[in-house]
Order: structure tokens, then sequence, then C-alpha cells
């Protein structure tokens, strides 16, 4: 077996020799054969040298990924895991705050049979008020609309299984989710304390404009998770509630008519009773075209909707690699 280490990197040309380092001495007692890939995700300072230079010297370890511009942390990590070859892949910060000390600890639990190795960051370096109590609501938030209950959805440092890496794309700020996607397929998940140390050089990438984009994501993610194969659960309810809503009201509007005498045509609720009911319809045609979407999706491409962890006197077919998600 391999283990591929992948590193994304802006704009930390200072901690770049220190972090190879540090990995080569944290990995030097695994037992597997490891690969460190470095993704420069359109650095503006010495980054690109600086990994072009490590990569000459240490051609054995280190391989190299330059992308054209900034295209973000979600970006630059699917570069990496696309172009890694190892059956373990470990995703870790540049910064050096992640400790590559924690490494072989977290391979050890892959070894024990776990697909994800989750790092807590249990004593954490950052400040209190914009890092982690932002940080602390974000996690209880996704935990409770996921319900992959972790510490920590935020610390990069963990660890997979790369066949639970194959089956979805990663998009926007979606790395922190790796985990939620995992566990709709039936990941096996367990959550481990790293280590985390202050900032040595530079500055913090990201900061409170990032909740926008997380809580956007995390409706993205409860959707693929929970209803990408039943689309019409999600739309046709909503639509059923909007009917259901719009007929209360229509029927109150008779007992009132009814008990006080008062014109129907005449309560603005009439007006709010049309339009929900037409709402509520549009919202199930939607759903039934979304349907129809899914089911083009998976009997186009022979996508199963269905996993497997393992096939004892079978031969595996090769659409069971295929992850859905549900």
């Amino acid at each position: 077996m391999k283990l591929s280490v992948v590193i994304p990197v802006f704009n930390e040309a200072e901690s770049i020799h220190l972090l190879h380092q540090t990995i080569h001495k944290a990995l030097k007692a695994v037992k597997y054969s490891w690969e460190m890939i470095l993704i420069d995700d359109g650095s503006q300072d010495e980054s690109p040298q600086v990994l072009e230079d490590l990569a000459l010297k240490d051609p054995k370890f280190v391989k190299v990924i330059l992308l054209r511009r900034n295209f973000g942390q979600t970006t630059a990590l699917a570069a990496g895991i696309d172009h890694a070859s190892g059956d373990i892949i470990v995703l870790i910060d540049a910064d050096l705050q992640n400790d590559p000390e924690d490494i072989p600890a977290m391979v050890t639990k892959i070894d024990e049979g776990y697909d994800v190795v989750s790092g807590w960051r249990f004593d954490r370096k950052d400040t209190f008020l914009f890092r982690i109590l932002p940080s602390r609501i974000a996690n209880g938030l996704i935990s409770w609309v996921t319900g992959v209950h972790l510490h920590d959805y935020g610390c990069t440092l963990k660890a997979y299984r790369r066949d639970i890496l194959s089956g979805f794309r990663l998009y926007g700020e979606m790395h922190r989710f790796i985990p939620a996607y995992a566990g709709s397929v039936g990941a096996k998940i367990i959550e481990v304390q790293v280590n985390h140390h202050p900032r040595k050089y530079g500055k913090a990438k990201y900061g409170l404009e990032r909740i926008t984009k997380v809580i956007l994501d995390l409706m993205t993610v409860k959707f693929l998770s929970s209803y990408a194969s039943k689309p019409n659960y999600l739309f046709g309810g909503i639509g059923l509630v909007l009917m259901a809503i719009s007929a209360i009201i229509v029927l109150f509007l008779v007992i009132n008519r009814l008990i006080a005498g008062e014109h129907i045509v005449r309560s603005p609720l009439l007006q709010m009773s049309v339009m929900l009911f037409i709402l509520g319809g549009q919202s199930i045609l939607l759903g039934l075209i979304a349907e129809l979407l899914v089911r083009t999706y998976h009997e186009s491409q022979k996508k199963a909707t269905y996993t497997i962890r393992k096939v004892i006197n079978l031969k595996e077919l090769a659409n069971d690699s295929q992850v859905s998600t549900k």
C-alpha cells in the first residue's frame, strides 16, 4: 500500500522547507511507501519557485502541482487527490499549524478498519472570538444538519481510504464536508485529537466572511446527502405543505363567511391562498423533473444506487465502485 500526503499551498514560502523536513521525520516509521503532493494555489510570493526547487532536490518523495491562478483550498485539494497514487490519502495544511507527527497515528486507525480519520484540534492555538467561536458554532450546525457528529470539521488534517474519495467531486468550500459525504455512504468514521501550533509565518487566509460560504455549501451537502436520489421527497413535500396551507386558508375564509358574513373575494387571504396553491403545484412538478434527471443520471452512466464495502467469493462489478449519495 502507498500513502499520499496532499498539501495545498498559498503564500507559504517560509513554511515549505520546514514542513518538508517535518513530514520526512514523521513518516520514517510508517510501514508504507509514501509521497507528498504539494499544490500551489496561485501563490503571489516565492512559493512556486521554492516548490520547484524542492521537487528537484527530493524527486523520490516530492510531487508538485502549480495551478495557473488562485482557485481556493478545495480546488487545490481536489487537484492533489486526483494526482495522488496512494491507497491512503492524508490532507494537511502547509502553514505548520497542523502537526505531521500526528499522521502515523491516523494511518494506524485506517489500518484498524476505519475509512475516515478526522483530526480534532482539541487545544487550538487561534483567537477565540474570530476563529474558535465561529468554528464551534459551524461545527455544531454541520453536525446537526448532516447527522455526522464531529468536533472539528474545519481541521484540514484528515486521513481517508482512497475509495471513499472517488465517488464525488469537490467544489466551493466542500473539502470540510468530506466526512459528511463519507458518512452518507456508510463510511466508518473516527475522530482523534491532534496537535495544533500557533502560526509561525504569514497570516491566516480566512476570516468571518467564510461563514456565508459554509452555510450555502452546507445546504448543498444536506440536499446531496439526503435527497439526491429522491428529490421529489423534498420538492414534493414542500409543495404539499404549501397546498395544505392554501387549503387551510380557504377553509378559514369559508367559515368566516358563514359566521361573520365577510366577503371571501375582498380578503387578501384569498390571493395568498391562490399563490400558495400555485407555488405548491410548481414545486411538485419541479420534484418530478428532478426525479427524471436522477434516473437519467444513474441509468445512462450505469451508476449503482448503492455502495459495497466488501465482497466475498464474488467478482466485484465495475459499477460497484461508483458512489451514490444514498
